[in-house]
């Protein structure tokens, strides 16, 4: 069975809901509107879902002229792109940069949504944020994404772990959805884990690296329909998926093509890959 890509998903807000896409711009930190806003606390340090679930129920939707927002128990916002001539410091993990404020009616909803101070941030120059020098090249950038600009997953390896998860529940739990992952592209046809080995990809014309496996955190654990907390997908993939104290899925990409439109049923070519049986790229030692 050849290799397709089966989906495309775009995450506009970091931690929030995301679009389901026909077709997308690959851009240098990712695909066009992808986590160019994120929440942050009073201090600009950023709020995610691992901590403040609720972001998981909020559904953002790009427009012509920034966001639309709707939430539950929330009147829908519209929210403009802010002026990038105002900025604020703001801190994404190992990242300090600057994002431009969306504004106080913005603060307010989302201060509201969360039941905590909270404030809208827009990321209006990606190339203030660069990649993790030991996975990428130094040019590389990134947006308000964890650490690379795209990540791709496989259906066969999710249907392998719902395998497990299933036979851990005795089949009571349900199987998990994709969205627990939140990856930009799917791509069917594959062996389950084989995207372990592979190092550089095709999508259609878009040439990427697969530079560095995805180790998961609890993020996984929150239901994206209901914002509950539960034990899977961690525990299964503890069982099949550990390595160096931590659990793995989908793997991390950037873009050597830029400009390049992917759409979905494209085409998937493997490039270049290793001898399969070394788990995923991960840090050495």
């Amino acid at each position: 069975m050849p290799l397709s890509l089966s989906s495309i998903h775009r995450f506009p807000v970091k931690s929030c809901r995301g679009e389901d896409l026909d077709a997308a711009v690959v851009e240098p930190w990712g695909l066009a509107g992808d986590r160019r806003w994120m929440v942050v606390d009073e201090d600009g340090a950023v709020i995610t879902a691992r901590e403040a679930n609720g972001l998981v129920l909020i559904d953002p939707t790009i427009t012509p002229d920034g966001l639309a927002l709707t939430a539950p128990e929330l009147p829908p916002l519209e929210v403009r792109t802010p002026d990038p001539g105002t900025q604020t410091g703001v801190t994404i993990w190992h990242s300090t940069l600057t994002a431009a404020p969306a504004g106080q009616e913005a603060d307010a909803w989302f201060s509201k949504a969360l039941g905590r101070t909270a404030r809208l941030v827009h990321l209006d120059d990606p190339t203030r944020r660069p990649t993790s020098i030991e996975f990428s090249e130094p040019d590389d950038r990134v947006s308000f994404a964890d650490g690379y600009p795209l990540l791709v997953a496989t259906e066969a390896s999710l249907a392998a772990l719902n395998d497990v998860v299933l036979e851990r529940s005795e089949g009571v739990h349900p199987p998990l959805p994709m969205t627990r992952f939140r990856p930009n592209v799917v791509i069917a046809g594959t062996e389950a884990w084989e995207e372990d080995d592979w190092r550089r990809i095709r999508i259609g014309d878009a040439v990427f690296r697969a530079v560095k496996g995805c180790a998961r955190c609890v993020l996984t654990t929150i239901d994206p329909d209901t914002a509950a907390r539960g034990k899977e997908p961690i525990a299964s993939l503890a069982r099949i998926r550990r390595w160096d104290g931590a659990t793995w899925f989908g793997v991390n990409l950037v873009p050597d093509t830029p400009g390049v439109t992917i759409r979905v049923g494209d085409e998937v070519e493997i490039l270049d890959r290793v001898a399969p049986g070394g788990g995923p790229i991960r840090p050495a030692g």
